[in-house]
C-alpha cells in the first residue's frame, strides 16, 4: 500500500469561497524554521533595546533619531531579508519577510518608518527599476545607509490616486523631467534620500519618477503635527521645476499606476502583519496591568468583564495571524511557481501578490480593525490611567488609528473585497456561477436532516461550507436583482466584504487548529479549540447579520422570504459556552503573564 504524500493543492485568489481546504495544504505559524524563529526574536530583541526604552524620544522627532534606528536595523540585516542577493539582500522568502514586519510592528513610529522604507520605498525600484536604478539605489536603501519614501497621496487625491494634479514635462535640451506640484503625508520625507513620486507627463500620462534628496526646485515642508505615530516623520512635498534626469523615470512612460497599485497589494497585507505585532504587544501591556491592578482586594483579572476583554483580543489577533500566514504562503508558493516557469523576479512577486489581492484586502481591513479593538479595550482595561500619556496603552491607542486610513482605507478595501471577486468572475477567473446555482437549488430542496457526521470537527467543517454559501446566496442574488448598478450600492457592497471576511478568517482558524491537532492531539490543543470555537460562533452571527441588512436593502417579497430563509439555515451555528471558553483562553494568559498562543 502506497504511503506517499498527496500532492499539495495551492488555491488560486479568491477560490476559497468556492473550494474546500485541507489542513495538510495550509501553513501556519507553528511551522516557522529555527531561522524563521531566530529571525522573530532578533526583531523582538531589536525592539526592546533599542526601541522602546527612547518612545518619548522618538514621538519628540528628536533630529536625527530615527534615521540613526533605521541605519541600526540596516546593519543587523533587518532591512534586507527579501532583497535579493546580488545586490546585497540575503535572499530569503515572502514568509520570512512577514514575520519581520510582524515582529518590528510592535514598535509604533519606528514600525511605520521600517514598512515605509522597506515596503513603499524601496519595492517600486526593486521591481520596476532598469538595472542601472537598482545598482545605484538598492544597495543603499538595504543597508540603511539612505532611507526611501514614496509620493502618492495629494491635498485632493487620496483614494483616487489617479486623479493626482502633479505634473511632468520634458526640459527643452531633453535632459530633465520638470515636476510641478504638491505630495501630502509623506511618510518618512523629512529624513529620506530617495523618493518615488507620481505625476503626470503632459498632464496625462501618470508615470514614476525616481527623485533624490537635493533635487533642483524639490523641497519639504515642516512635520506635521499628528494624533498618533507622532514620532514618524510625516511631510508635504513641493515641486517647482524640480529637475529630475530622464534616466530617473521609473518604468514606462503612462504606466504609473502599475507601479501604484500593485505595490499596494504587498503592502496591505504587510500591514495587516504590523497591525497583528502591534495588537500582540498591547495585549502584553494590558495582562500585566490587569494582574496588577487590585480593586475590591483582588486583581481586576479576576472578574469575568476583564477576563472577556482579555480573551476577545487573544481571539481576534490568533485568528487574524491564521489567515496572514495562511495568505503569505500562497503568495510564497505562487512566486516561487512563476519563478520556476522562467518568470524574472520582480514579476513574479508582483504576479503572486496580483493574484491574491482580494486577501490581501481582507487581511488589511482585518488586521487594523483587530488593532484598534485590541488597543480601544486596553484603555478601558487601563480605566482612568489608559487616558494618561504615563501608559503606553495611550501610545498603542493613538498610534492604531491610522491603520483604517492608509494603504487604502478600509471601506475602499471593502469595496474591492467585492468588486475584484465580481471581476474575476467576470472574466472566468473564478466560477462563482456553478456554485451559486448549485446553492439556489439546495435552497429549493427539503434540508438534509441525516445522521451527524462525528469525525473531528465535522460540525466546524459543516459551518464554514454554509457560511460560504450564505455569501453565495446573498451575492448572486444581488447581482442578479442590481446587474451593473450593482457597483454603485456600496452598502450591500460592503455587507457582503464584512460575510466574506468573517467566512474567511473562519475557515483559516480552523484549518490552523485542525493542523495543530493532527500534530499534537487533542489535549495539547484544546485551548486553541477553544479560540476557533468561539470565533466561529461569533462569526455565524456576523455573516447572518451582514447577509440580512444585504437582501433586506435589494429584495422583497417572496425573494426576499427565501433568500432571508436561506442566510438563516447557512448561518446556523451549534450551541457553545462561549463564556467558559473565554475564560479559558484568559486563565491561561493570566496565569503566563502574556499572550502566548
Amino acid at each position: 500500500m502506497s504511503t506517499a504524500t498527496p500532492a499539495k493543492t495551492t488555491l488560486k485568489g479568491g477560490e476559497w469561497l468556492i473550494k474546500a481546504s485541507a489542513p495538510g495544504d495550509t501553513f501556519i505559524p507553528e511551522e516557522f524554521s529555527e531561522e524563521q524563529r531566530m529571525i522573530r526574536d532578533m526583531c523582538d530583541q531589536f525592539l526592546d533595546a533599542e526601541v522602546y526604552p527612547i518612545l518619548d524620544k522618538i514621538d519628540s522627532l528628536e533630529p536625527g533619531l530615527m534615521k540613526s534606528l533605521v541605519t541600526k536595523a540596516g546593519e543587523q540585516g533587518l532591512l534586507a531579508t527579501s532583497f535579493p542577493e546580488e545586490y546585497g539582500g540575503l535572499g530569503k522568502d515572502f514568509i520570512t519577510s512577514t514575520i519581520i514586519n510582524e515582529y518590528l510592528g510592535g514598535g509604533h513610529s519606528f514600525s511605520v518608518a521600517i514598512a515605509a522604507h522597506t515596503g513603499i520605498g524601496t519595492l517600486p525600484i526593486l521591481y520596476f527599476g532598469t538595472p542601472e536604478q537598482k545598482e545605484k539605489y538598492i544597495p543603499k536603501l538595504i543597508t540603511g545607509e539612505w532611507a526611501g519614501a514614496y509620493g502618492l497621496t495629494e491635498p485632493n487625491s487620496g483614494s483616487d490616486a489617479l486623479g493626482a494634479k502633479t505634473t511632468a514635462r520634458l526640459s527643452d535640451d531633453g535632459k530633465y523631467y520638470l515636476l510641478n506640484g504638491q505630495k501630502c503625508w509623506i511618510t518618512n520625507g523629512g529624513f529620506a534620500q530617495v523618493y518615488t513620486v507620481f505625476a503626470k507627463v503632459d498632464g496625462d500620462k501618470f508615470t514614476g519618477f525616481i527623485v533624490d534628496r537635493g533635487t533642483e526646485g524639490f523641497t519639504q515642508g515642516p512635520e506635521e503635527q499628528k494624533m498618533g505615530i507622532k514620532g514618524s516623520s510625516t511631510v508635504q512635498l513641493y515641486f517647482q521645476d524640480a529637475k529630475v534626469p530622464v534616466e530617473n523615470v521609473l518604468g514606462e512612460i503612462g504606466k504609473g499606476h502599475k507601479i501604484a497599485f500593485n505595490i499596494l497589494n504587498i503592502g496591505r497585507l504587510k500591514l495587516c502583519a504590523a497591525a497583528l505585532g502591534g495588537a500582540k504587544r498591547a495585549i502584553g501591556t494590558s495582562i500585566e496591568y490587569a494582574r496588577t491592578r487590585e480593586q475590591f482586594k483582588q486583581p481586576i483579572a479576576n472578574f469575568g468583564a476583564i477576563k472577556y476583554k482579555l480573551a476577545e483580543m487573544a481571539i481576534r489577533a490568533f485568528v487574524a495571524e491564521s489567515a496572514l500566514y495562511r495568505t503569505a504562503a500562497w503568495v510564497d508558493e505562487k512566486e516561487k511557481e512563476l519563478l520556476d516557469a522562467g518568470q524574472p523576479f520582480n514579476e513574479a512577486l508582483l504576479g503572486a501578490a496580483e493574484e491574491y489581492a482580494i486577501e490581501c484586502a481582507i487581511l488589511k481591513v482585518y488586521g487594523s480593525e483587530v488593532l484598534d479593538y485590541v488597543v480601544d479595550e486596553g484603555v478601558q482595561i487601563h480605566g482612568g490611567n489608559g487616558f494618561s500619556a504615563e501608559y503606553n496603552i495611550s501610545r498603542a491607542y493613538r498610534d492604531s488609528r491610522i491603520n483604517r486610513i492608509y494603504e487604502g482605507t478600509n471601506e475602499i478595501n471593502r469595496l474591492l473585497t467585492l468588486d475584484m471577486t465580481l471581476k474575476r468572475a467576470m472574466q472566468g477567473r473564478l466560477n462563482l456561477m456553478g456554485p451559486a446555482m448549485d446553492v439556489q437549488k439546495e435552497l429549493m430542496s427539503i434540508p438534509d436532516f441525516g445522521a451527524q457526521d462525528d469525525a473531528p470537527f465535522a460540525a466546524e467543517q459543516k459551518l464554514v461550507a454554509n457560511l460560504k454559501k450564505a455569501i453565495l446566496v446573498a451575492a448572486g442574488a444581488a447581482v442578479q436583482k442590481l446587474m451593473a448598478k450593482v457597483e454603485t450600492e456600496q452598502e450591500i457592497l460592503m455587507n457582503l466584504a464584512d460575510m466574506a471576511i468573517a467566512t474567511f478568517n473562519a475557515e483559516s482558524v480552523l484549518l490552523r487548529v485542525m493542523k495543530m491537532q493532527e500534530e499534537k492531539g487533542e489535549a495539547a490543543t484544546a485551548i486553541y479549540t477553544d479560540i476557533m470555537r468561539t470565533y466561529l460562533y461569533d462569526a455565524a452571527d456576523a455573516v447572518n447579520k451582514a447577509g440580512r441588512d444585504a437582501v433586506n436593502s435589494f429584495a422583497e417579497g417572496d425573494e426576499q422570504r427565501m433568500i432571508l430563509m436561506g442566510i438563516k439555515r447557512f448561518t446556523k451555528a451549534e450551541p457553545f459556552n462561549i463564556k467558559e471558553a473565554r475564560r479559558r483562553i484568559a486563565d491561561k494568559m493570566i496565569a503566563d503573564g502574556r499572550y502566548n498562543f
